[in-house]
């Protein structure tokens, strides 16, 4: 990944700064985005001690809620490496309450983050990549964007739609030198559930024991890296019971959606 630019957004913790680990490592050049400037600086700290020069990272905070404000980001990261090879669209929110005690705007709010952000900062870069003729888009789903499970209706939504938005894109610009990679990961142990909102839109502020049980964030990020190296078009990454729905969404829907109804 030598001169290659990778943009990750989501990389002030969780998968994001893992991923980015693994590309400093490979001597990509980086571009680190999320909101908190602070943790993007100690992430960059760290891809530095891993071997990358101080001019191989941008720390670029961006909001992707802020739609008129990506464009001008798109022209930072240009105006720093010339070129974007790589987007990871990696930031995301979680929701854990029922639907009958969560307020319109939280899911207002999912779908904003996790649908729309994406999606908007993906048709900034786009038509970059697509006067190259060559590039790589990237958005971290979840299993949640194959299986409905209880307690995250919005989450659910938001990441079907993603795996929907994404492969379709795939379909419109995979001739035209354009790779684009979903990645479904299940439980990874992260500080998603303590971060996900509530019915009220407050923080549930604890750690899911699915969470505490799932795979090391490291070990996630060495399977996504391979998978988009490879330029796969699905990355399924995790290693509990919850990828066995994958395939059974597949192959026997019913007994599927009879476990997610115990797991209410």
């Amino acid at each position: 990944m030598s001169q290659k630019t990778v943009w990750i957004t989501g990389a002030s913790s969780g998968i994001g700064e893992a991923l980015a680990l693994q590309y400093a490592k490979d001597h990509a050049r980086l571009v680190l985005s999320a909101r908190r400037e602070d943790e993007l600086q100690r992430v960059a700290r760290r891809c530095h001690e891993a071997g990358l020069a101080e001019d191989d990272v941008l720390v670029l905070p961006l909001d992707v809620t802020d739609w008129a404000a990506l464009p001008g980001k798109v022209q930072a990261v240009l105006e720093q490496f010339g070129h974007i090879d790589l987007l990871v669209n990696n930031a995301g929110l979680s929701q854990r309450s029922l639907c009958k005690d969560t307020d319109m705007a939280v899911y207002q709010k999912l779908m904003d983050v996790d649908v729309m952000g994406q999606i908007a900062l993906t048709k900034a870069v786009l038509p970059h990549m697509l006067e190259r003729g060559v590039g790589h888009l990237a958005v971290t789903s979840s299993v949640a964007g194959k299986v409905g499970v209880p307690m995250r209706t919005g989450y659910c939504a938001a990441k079907h739609a993603v795996m929907g938005f994404f492969d379709a894109l795939r379909a419109e610009v995979e001739g035209q030198g354009i790779s684009v990679s979903t990645i479904t990961p299940g439980f990874i142990r992260t500080d998603i559930s303590r971060n996900a909102l509530v019915g009220d839109g407050s923080a549930y502020g604890r750690e899911d024991e699915d969470i505490a049980g799932g795979m090391n964030v490291d070990e996630c990020a060495q399977v996504v890296f391979k998978g988009l190296r490879a330029k796969k078009r699905e990355i399924p990454v995790g290693k509990g019971k919850e990828m066995a729905a994958l395939w059974l969404k597949r192959i026997a829907p019913e007994a599927l959606f009879r476990m997610t109804k115990a797991r209410a």
